[in-house]
Protein backbone atom coordinates (compact mmCIF):
# COMPACT_ATOMS: atom_id res chain seq x y z
CA UNK A 1 0.00 0.00 0.00
CA UNK A 2 1.20 3.57 -0.65
CA UNK A 3 3.03 5.16 2.29
CA UNK A 4 4.30 8.37 0.72
CA UNK A 5 2.88 10.09 -2.32
CA UNK A 6 4.12 13.09 -4.26
CA UNK A 7 1.39 14.96 -6.14
CA UNK A 8 2.57 17.43 -8.78
CA UNK A 9 5.54 18.47 -6.66
CA UNK A 10 7.80 21.27 -7.89
CA UNK A 11 10.64 23.00 -6.09
CA UNK A 12 12.34 26.23 -7.10
CA UNK A 13 15.30 27.89 -5.39
CA UNK A 14 14.96 31.49 -4.21
CA UNK A 15 16.93 32.75 -7.23
CA UNK A 16 14.36 31.17 -9.51
CA UNK A 17 16.16 27.98 -10.54
CA UNK A 18 13.67 25.15 -10.96
CA UNK A 19 15.11 21.95 -9.42
CA UNK A 20 12.08 19.64 -9.44
CA UNK A 21 9.17 19.99 -11.85
CA UNK A 22 5.70 18.50 -11.49
CA UNK A 23 6.75 15.17 -9.95
CA UNK A 24 4.06 12.63 -9.09
CA UNK A 25 4.90 9.18 -7.75
CA UNK A 26 4.02 6.79 -4.94
CA UNK A 27 6.37 5.04 -2.52
CA UNK A 28 5.01 1.87 -0.94
CA UNK A 29 5.40 -0.02 2.30
CA UNK A 30 7.71 -3.03 2.13
CA UNK A 31 9.80 -1.77 -0.78
CA UNK A 32 13.28 -0.30 -1.15
CA UNK A 33 13.64 2.59 -3.59
CA UNK A 34 16.87 3.93 -5.07
CA UNK A 35 17.00 7.47 -6.41
CA UNK A 36 19.68 8.08 -9.04
CA UNK A 37 20.69 11.21 -10.91
CA UNK A 38 23.65 13.45 -11.68
CA UNK A 39 25.08 15.75 -9.01
CA UNK A 40 22.86 18.79 -8.53
CA UNK A 41 19.83 17.11 -10.08
CA UNK A 42 17.70 17.47 -6.95
CA UNK A 43 17.99 14.01 -5.37
CA UNK A 44 18.76 15.31 -1.89
CA UNK A 45 16.15 18.06 -2.30
CA UNK A 46 13.54 15.39 -3.02
CA UNK A 47 14.62 13.47 0.07
CA UNK A 48 14.32 16.65 2.17
CA UNK A 49 10.81 17.23 0.89
CA UNK A 50 9.78 13.64 1.69
CA UNK A 51 11.20 14.05 5.18
CA UNK A 52 9.42 17.32 5.89
CA UNK A 53 12.71 19.23 6.09
CA UNK A 54 11.62 21.54 3.29
CA UNK A 55 8.36 22.59 1.62
CA UNK A 56 7.46 22.21 -2.07
CA UNK A 57 7.06 25.37 -4.10
CA UNK A 58 4.00 23.70 -5.63
CA UNK A 59 2.14 20.45 -5.06
CA UNK A 60 1.81 18.33 -1.95
CA UNK A 61 3.33 15.33 -0.19
CA UNK A 62 1.02 12.81 1.45
CA UNK A 63 1.65 10.22 4.16
CA UNK A 64 -1.02 7.51 4.31
CA UNK A 65 -3.23 9.72 2.17
CA UNK A 66 -2.95 12.87 4.28
CA UNK A 67 -0.92 15.99 3.53
CA UNK A 68 2.17 15.96 5.78
CA UNK A 69 1.69 19.68 6.44
CA UNK A 70 -1.81 19.13 7.89
CA UNK A 71 -0.68 18.39 11.46
CA UNK A 72 2.77 19.96 11.01
CA UNK A 73 6.04 18.95 9.40
CA UNK A 74 7.52 18.48 12.85
CA UNK A 75 4.86 15.85 13.61
CA UNK A 76 5.72 14.10 10.34
CA UNK A 77 9.45 14.09 11.11
CA UNK A 78 8.97 12.87 14.67
CA UNK A 79 6.45 10.11 13.99
CA UNK A 80 6.89 8.90 10.43
CA UNK A 81 10.49 9.42 9.33
CA UNK A 82 13.92 8.11 10.25
CA UNK A 83 16.76 9.90 8.47
CA UNK A 84 20.27 8.73 7.61
CA UNK A 85 22.38 11.79 6.76
CA UNK A 86 25.61 11.95 4.76
CA UNK A 87 27.12 13.96 7.61
CA UNK A 88 26.04 11.34 10.23
CA UNK A 89 24.48 13.94 12.63
CA UNK A 90 25.69 12.00 15.67
CA UNK A 91 26.25 13.53 19.10
CA UNK A 92 30.03 13.53 19.37
CA UNK A 93 30.38 13.33 23.15
CA UNK A 94 28.34 10.11 23.28
CA UNK A 95 29.11 6.50 22.46
CA UNK A 96 27.43 4.61 19.60
CA UNK A 97 25.06 2.81 21.94
CA UNK A 98 24.08 6.11 23.61
CA UNK A 99 23.44 7.74 20.22
CA UNK A 100 21.19 4.89 19.12
CA UNK A 101 19.29 4.79 22.40
CA UNK A 102 18.22 8.42 21.92
CA UNK A 103 15.64 7.35 19.34
CA UNK A 104 15.55 3.58 19.79
CA UNK A 105 12.40 1.59 20.27
CA UNK A 106 14.43 -1.59 19.81
CA UNK A 107 17.46 -2.84 21.76
CA UNK A 108 20.43 -0.87 20.42
CA UNK A 109 23.29 -3.33 20.96
CA UNK A 110 22.09 -6.19 18.68
CA UNK A 111 21.48 -3.71 15.86
CA UNK A 112 24.98 -2.25 16.20
CA UNK A 113 26.39 -5.77 16.27
CA UNK A 114 24.40 -6.62 13.11
CA UNK A 115 26.22 -3.71 11.46
CA UNK A 116 29.61 -5.22 12.39
CA UNK A 117 30.48 -3.02 15.37
CA UNK A 118 32.20 -4.86 18.20
CA UNK A 119 31.29 -4.71 21.89
CA UNK A 120 34.35 -2.51 22.45
CA UNK A 121 33.46 -0.14 19.59
CA UNK A 122 29.87 0.46 20.72
CA UNK A 123 31.21 1.78 24.03
CA UNK A 124 33.83 4.14 22.56
CA UNK A 125 33.38 7.87 22.07
CA UNK A 126 32.01 8.56 18.58
CA UNK A 127 35.06 10.67 17.69
CA UNK A 128 37.32 7.64 18.23
CA UNK A 129 35.59 5.74 15.42
CA UNK A 130 36.38 5.85 11.71
CA UNK A 131 34.04 7.56 9.23
CA UNK A 132 32.75 4.19 8.09
CA UNK A 133 32.01 3.14 11.67
CA UNK A 134 30.22 6.41 12.35
CA UNK A 135 28.07 5.86 9.26
CA UNK A 136 27.10 2.43 10.58
CA UNK A 137 26.05 4.04 13.87
CA UNK A 138 23.90 6.54 11.96
CA UNK A 139 22.26 3.67 10.09
CA UNK A 140 21.74 1.70 13.31
CA UNK A 141 19.98 4.71 14.82
CA UNK A 142 17.52 4.74 11.92
CA UNK A 143 16.93 1.00 12.05
CA UNK A 144 16.26 1.09 15.81
CA UNK A 145 13.43 3.59 15.36
CA UNK A 146 9.85 2.42 14.83
CA UNK A 147 9.29 5.06 12.12
CA UNK A 148 7.70 3.43 9.05
CA UNK A 149 9.88 5.34 6.57
CA UNK A 150 13.68 5.34 6.30
CA UNK A 151 15.21 8.09 4.15
CA UNK A 152 18.93 7.63 3.46
CA UNK A 153 21.23 10.12 1.73
CA UNK A 154 24.22 8.23 0.24
CA UNK A 155 24.37 5.76 3.15
CA UNK A 156 27.20 3.73 1.57
CA UNK A 157 29.23 6.65 0.24
CA UNK A 158 32.00 6.43 2.86
CA UNK A 159 32.16 2.64 3.12
CA UNK A 160 34.31 -0.01 1.50
CA UNK A 161 32.67 -2.35 -1.00
CA UNK A 162 32.08 -5.22 1.44
CA UNK A 163 30.59 -3.01 4.16
CA UNK A 164 28.49 -1.16 1.59
CA UNK A 165 27.04 -4.48 0.48
CA UNK A 166 26.24 -5.41 4.09
CA UNK A 167 24.51 -2.07 4.68
CA UNK A 168 22.48 -2.39 1.49
CA UNK A 169 21.35 -5.85 2.57
CA UNK A 170 20.26 -4.51 5.96
CA UNK A 171 18.28 -1.69 4.34
CA UNK A 172 16.60 -4.15 1.98
CA UNK A 173 15.73 -6.40 4.93
CA UNK A 174 14.20 -3.39 6.68
CA UNK A 175 11.79 -3.06 3.76
CA UNK A 176 11.08 -6.72 3.03
CA UNK A 177 11.17 -8.21 6.55
CA UNK A 178 10.09 -5.30 8.74
CA UNK A 179 7.69 -3.62 6.31
CA UNK A 180 9.35 -0.23 6.12
CA UNK A 181 9.39 2.09 3.14
CA UNK A 182 13.10 2.63 2.43
CA UNK A 183 14.23 5.43 0.10
CA UNK A 184 17.94 5.67 -0.71
CA UNK A 185 19.64 8.47 -2.63
CA UNK A 186 22.76 6.99 -4.23
CA UNK A 187 25.32 7.28 -7.01
CA UNK A 188 25.99 3.55 -6.79
CA UNK A 189 24.62 1.25 -9.46
CA UNK A 190 25.37 -1.67 -7.14
CA UNK A 191 23.00 -0.23 -4.53
CA UNK A 192 20.42 0.50 -7.22
CA UNK A 193 20.52 -3.10 -8.43
CA UNK A 194 19.36 -4.24 -4.99
CA UNK A 195 16.37 -1.87 -4.93
CA UNK A 196 12.84 -2.91 -5.80
CA UNK A 197 12.27 0.32 -7.71
CA UNK A 198 14.84 2.67 -9.25
CA UNK A 199 13.87 6.29 -9.87
CA UNK A 200 15.97 8.77 -11.82
CA UNK A 201 15.91 12.53 -11.31
CA UNK A 202 17.05 14.31 -14.45
CA UNK A 203 16.40 17.86 -15.64
CA UNK A 204 13.85 18.29 -12.89
CA UNK A 205 11.74 15.29 -13.82
CA UNK A 206 11.41 11.85 -12.25
CA UNK A 207 11.01 8.56 -14.09
CA UNK A 208 11.20 4.89 -13.16
CA UNK A 209 14.10 2.99 -14.70
CA UNK A 210 14.17 -0.59 -15.88
CA UNK A 211 17.19 -1.79 -13.93
CA UNK A 212 18.88 -5.17 -14.28
CA UNK A 213 18.43 -6.97 -10.96
CA UNK A 214 20.82 -9.66 -9.73
CA UNK A 215 19.63 -13.27 -9.78
CA UNK A 216 18.09 -14.30 -6.42
CA UNK A 217 21.01 -16.58 -5.51
CA UNK A 218 23.73 -14.47 -7.06
CA UNK A 219 26.82 -14.05 -4.94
Amino acid sequence: MPTLELKNVSYTYEKGKAVLQNISTTLETGKMYAILGPSGSGKTTLLSLLGGLDVPTQGSILFDGKDIAAKSLEHHRRNHISLIFQSYNLIDYMTPIENVRLTAKLDAEPILKRLSLTKDEVSRNILKLSGGQQQRVAIARALASDAPVILADEPTGNLDANTAEEITTVLKESAHTFGKCVVVVTHSNEVAKQADVVLEIKRGHCKELDFVKPAPNAG
